[in-house]
Parts: structure tokens; sequence; C-alpha cells
């Protein structure tokens, strides 16, 4: 008896060719958002005091 292949079933997301993309790994650098909100608090901090010496 030859053997069976199955066939890999997708759901009508992955079937219809559509991705979803929290489900994608792009491997790409993982930055924590409490780095992001650092530096936009110090971006401001620094416009702020360059503002006052003026």
């Amino acid at each position: 008896m030859p053997p069976v292949r199955r066939r890999r079933v997708e759901g009508p997301i992955g079937g219809a060719g559509l991705m979803r993309y929290f489900d994608i790994d792009e491997g790409g650098p993982k930055i924590d958002p409490k780095v992001i909100i650092g530096i936009v608090i110090a971006i401001i901090l620094v416009e702020v005091i360059l503002t006052l010496i003026k």
C-alpha cells in the first residue's frame, strides 16, 4: 500500500493567501517600550531646557 500523504490544512485566512502579522517573527532588533518612552522624555526635556536658556 502506498504511503498516505497528509495535506497541510490551513484555515480560511491561510487558504486565502492572507497573513496575520503577529504570527511572523522578523528577527529584527527588539526594543523595549520603556526605552522608547525614555528617549521621548529625554528629547522633550532637552527641548524645554533649550527654550528656557534662550
